[in-house]
């Protein structure tokens, strides 16, 4: 399974990067709620990508925090220059064993176990 970091969610609403639809729709994939509160908790979202990113969340597995992933974010920020967000999702996708998606993969690449990689063409 693949584990969607917020930013590979929020470009698939974007005319440009229309072809990561297919990945956000794919419901064998899964998203951090920490990506559901900053994709849909954007203050200036417009109704049209809500909607759409809207039914992009009802397709994926959305994976809540636990205590073992929350520890591993301390050490991830503590080890790394990370934000808690961050941090959070790359511990969600570590605990799990899932590849992270995300375009920013050099916030991720010094955290051993996790594998990233990223669509964007």
């Amino acid at each position: 399974m693949k584990l969607l970091d917020t930013n590979i969610i929020i470009y698939s609403a974007l005319a440009e990067f229309n072809y990561l639809q297919e990945l956000v729709l794919d419901d064998k994939n899964a998203a951090s709620i920490i990506s559901y509160v900053e994709t849909l908790g954007f203050h200036k979202l417009k109704a049209q990508d809500k909607e759409f990113l809207e039914s992009v969340f009802k397709r994926l597995t959305v994976l809540n925090i636990n205590h073992v992933i929350a520890e591993k974010a301390v050490e991830l920020r503590q080890q790394n220059k990370m934000g808690t967000q961050d941090a959070l999702i790359a511990a969600t996708a570590w605990y799990h064993n899932f590849e992270l998606i995300t375009r920013n993969t050099k916030d991720f690449e010094n955290i051993e176990g996790l594998t990233i990689s990223n669509p964007i063409v």
